[in-house]
């Protein structure tokens, strides 16, 4: 990012020396470390939310496409149904069921009871 090698860092502790003194040189750079510290947090910080912002986007893309294509197959269903004739109804038929005489010929519809027929 900016560079700086061991020759840069040398000759600017040598002037952070001679105009600080020995004495604040410490403190200041222990100051210094922890304003980089906390910038480099934040760096990281925001290119992590960058980041997860742009995969979102990347997986929310897809879905929208599935989405949009599924209404227009909806809506192509629809049109189709619209469009096909209905049959003209000759007569309502009745479902089928099955009469009582049905069911009290067939043994195995009759329903079971649980007392004795004797007593």
């Amino acid at each position: 990012m900016f560079d700086v090698g061991f020759a840069e860092l040398f000759l600017l502790a040598l002037i952070g020396l001679l105009v600080l003194g020995p004495e604040r040189l410490p403190g200041v750079a222990r100051t210094l470390g922890g304003f980089v510290r906390k910038a480099r947090m934040s760096w990281i910080s925001l290119r992590n939310t960058i980041e997860s912002e742009m995969a979102e986007a990347d997986i929310s893309k897809p879905i929208k496409q599935t989405t949009e294509e599924l209404n227009q197959i909806a809506k192509d269903l629809a049109d189709t149904a619209s469009i096909t004739p209905e049959k003209p109804e000759t007569g309502k038929s009745e479902p089928v069921s099955e009469s009582k005489d049905t069911a009290e010929s067939d043994p195995a519809q009759q329903p079971v009871s649980r007392k004795s027929e004797n007593a």
